[in-house]
């Protein structure tokens, strides 16, 4: 063996298997991701095609509130997990709980928008065809803010019952992963059919 040999040994890496969570976690925020980039593409392809109104530049407004309160949670989610971290549950279940109530508020925000569009401007899913096209990518993003919200509240309740330890950071992690998706694909939609689309039609 040569000097430089001996001076310089090798380093062998353990190599371990990646989070078996994390790993479904990524497949499922893929899968999801093709499943949104359908209902995107159908929009964006229908987009200032309907032969009749309403029409995005009369109906739609820029939901603010909405967004503030969905892109905030995507803040507050993280401050929990810096809390849970830490081990301190107190602040935990306070951040979370608050992520919980924005996630809740942006689902009332689309229900009352939902209830103005239907009854107000009459613009339902059988109108024409950006009424099919918005509720089918508007609703499909909101369904999995309910499934998000579920998800969610089901950790809170767990951790206030005393079943969520410190060591089950990973799970929360996970659970965080899904909710910023859920805000980022929110971004796509609020570009895609409440900045871009008005103009369109």
């Amino acid at each position: 063996m040569s000097n430089e040999a001996a001076e310089n040994p090798v380093t062998v890496v353990d190599w371990t298997l990646p989070s078996p969570r994390k790993v479904g976690m990524i497949l499922v925020i893929l899968t999801e991701s093709a499943l949104f980039s359908i209902f995107v593409v159908t929009y964006v392809y229908y987009m200032g095609k309907s032969l009749s109104g309403p029409y995005p530049h009369e109906v739609l407004s820029l939901p603010i509130l909405g967004s503030i309160m969905l892109f905030g949670s995507s803040g507050t989610i993280v401050r929990a997990e810096h809390w849970l971290k830490h081990n301190d549950l107190t602040k935990f279940h306070q951040w979370w709980g608050l992520t919980i109530a924005l996630g809740l508020g942006f689902l009332v925000y689309t229900a009352m928008e939902w209830a103005k569009l239907i009854y107000r401007e009459h613009l339902t899913l059988s109108s024409n065809l950006f009424g099919s096209t918005y509720y089918s990518l508007v609703g499909l993003h909101a369904s999995h803010v309910v499934v998000g919200a579920i998800l969610l509240s089901m950790v809170l309740i767990a951790s206030l019952r005393g079943v969520l330890q410190h060591r089950h950071h990973e799970h929360v992690e996970m659970i965080s992963w899904y909710w910023h998706f859920v805000d980022a694909v929110w971004a796509v939609v609020l570009t895609v059919v409440y900045l871009i689309s008005p103009r369109v039609s």
